[in-house]
């Protein structure tokens, strides 16, 4: 077993047996030394953002002093969900090693493959240039950072 994926797995443990939430463990690796870890914490903090993957990111960036993860790994115990997917690119981790598949996480229960199918039409767009106006003093800013 690979030595990060246990410690993923020990995380989702943790998680499960505290009562926090789902079997999702989740750790991130820079040159080979552990940076952050997590587990679903979206029961103990009433927070369905709060995934495993979220949570190793937020553990990750806080003890790195960064919002730039280039150059991390992430292993998980669970394929990542779009959310989380989302967040993956974002903190620019270059590499997802996953344990369980959607197909797994469906037989236990969760409804990840619904986010992969059908059209979710629940937004609108709405005062377009009003938003327009804080995007373009933003553009103008000096010093600006694009996260």
């Amino acid at each position: 077993m690979d030595k990060f994926m246990k410690i993923a797995i020990e995380e989702a443990r943790l998680g499960i047996n505290s009562g926090h939430g789902g079997p999702f463990g989740c750790v991130i690796v820079r040159d080979g030394e552990v940076v952050g870890k997590g587990h679903n914490e979206v029961i103990k903090r009433s927070d369905p953002t709060c995934h495993g993957e979220v949570m190793a990111i937020r553990n990750a960036c806080q003890n790195l002093g960064t919002y730039d993860l280039t150059g991390c790994e992430l292993y998980t115990t669970a394929e990542p969900c779009p959310m989380c997917r989302g967040a993956i690119l974002w903190a620019n981790i270059r590499k997802v090693y996953f344990g369980c598949n959607i197909a797994d996480t469906d037989k236990i229960g969760f409804r990840d493959k619904v986010f992969y199918e059908g059209e979710h039409n629940f937004s609108a767009e709405l005062d377009r240039a009003e938003c327009l106006e804080v995007f373009e003093e933003y553009r103008d800013m000096k010093d600006k950072k694009h996260y």
